[in-house]
């Protein structure tokens, strides 16, 4: 008796290990901490307009929906000032960046400011346009052109030579590099470029140019018509020409400078997975689709641009290595505003 009791304890002990074998196997097939399994706080540092910053988050915590993200929103000049901030605070807040240009996150990569992440989305973007090291991966392609109001322009100029013309004479808009990373990374461009370097920006100074904190202001100031010609990102002028405004943009034929927004971790952030997460969401199909339905180029290969903008394949960039623009970029912000403040 004693051994048939031991026999059935044994085989009803088997039984229910292969229940819960069974039921952790099923656990595992269902995703076991699958995507809305990840809840937590993420701090977005970004240099994107608000209302994208807004979609790209919406977007995000479908997928995600116990991740709780906050936005700082400003131009790449200030958040890069309020990071180093916190930074000699001793208390990074920000978890992932989306700023303007590479540049900018070569000086965070020097300062150890940013985290290692190779993320497997990162495969399907053309390899100039992500970190060596893995710090930082471009989210999409800006290129920087001229918008011209069509009511007051006529006749549509091919060059850049129009910002320094006659006729662009008190009608000319452009960002600042003291507060756009994207008019930063252009004014290294430019200022390194054959047929350009300072005498571009003495000869735009010369026709006294309005010159305002970002590009959207650019946008607003040409719309309107109290400008006619504006040194801008391609995407603003394509969603303003889309809802109506007389606007129109031109690919110079020298070439242009092109940004690519990259996205990051911060070497000290506390949400690491939730983190790497939000920069595999930012470079899948499905985020990079989402980047063309907002207006933008996308960088990964396959998702077509947005109608009113060139794919990478159609634009003439204008370009300069990036360690000589890192270096050099402080002393030529103080350059352009002792050449403009004058």
């Amino acid at each position: 008796m004693k051994k048939l009791l031991i026999l059935l304890f044994a085989a009803l002990l088997c039984v229910l290990t292969a229940c819960g074998n069974s039921s952790e196997e099923e656990a595992g097939a269902s995703g076991g901490e699958g995507e809305s399994e990840l809840s937590g706080e993420l701090e977005f540092y970004t240099s994107q307009p608000d209302v994208d910053a807004e979609q790209l988050v919406d977007a995000f915590n479908e997928k995600y929906p116990d991740v709780d993200v906050n936005i700082f929103r400003s131009g790449t000049e200030e958040v890069i000032s309020k990071l180093n901030a916190e930074s000699q605070a001793g208390s990074v807040v920000a978890d992932v960046l989306l700023l303007a240009d590479s540049v900018t996150f070569e000086g965070l990569k020097e300062a150890d400011m940013l985290m290692e992440y190779n993320s497997p989305e990162a495969e399907a973007i053309p390899e100039e346009f992500v970190d060596a090291d893995g710090t930082y991966t471009g989210t999409k392609v800006m290129a920087t052109g001229i918008v011209i109001n069509t009511d007051q322009v006529t006749e549509a100029p091919a060059s850049w030579d129009v910002l320094a013309s006659e006729e662009g004479s008190d009608q000319v808009v452009m960002p600042s590099p003291l507060y756009s990373g994207a008019a930063a990374y252009n004014l290294g461009i430019f200022t390194r470029s054959d047929g350009f370097g300072w005498d571009f920006y003495e000869g735009i100074k010369a026709n006294n140019p309005m010159i305002t904190e970002g590009n959207g202001a650019v946008i607003e100031n040409v719309a309107s018509g109290q400008k006619n010609y504006g040194m801008i990102v391609d995407y603003l002028v394509a969603r303003a020409a889309s809802d109506g405004s007389p606007v129109e943009l031109i690919y110079p034929e020298e070439g242009v400078p092109v940004i690519t927004e990259p996205i990051g971790i911060t070497a000290d952030t506390e949400e690491a997975e939730i983190a790497k997460a939000f920069v595999d969401f930012v470079l899948s199909e499905e985020g990079q689709a989402l980047q063309a339905e907002i207006g933008y180029t996308p960088i990964r290969e396959g998702v077509e641009a947005p109608d009113g903008l060139k794919s990478l394949d159609e634009i003439k960039t204008l370009s300069a290595p990036t360690d000589e623009l890192y270096q050099n970029r402080e002393a030529d912000k103080g350059q352009f505003d002792e050449l403009f403040s004058n």
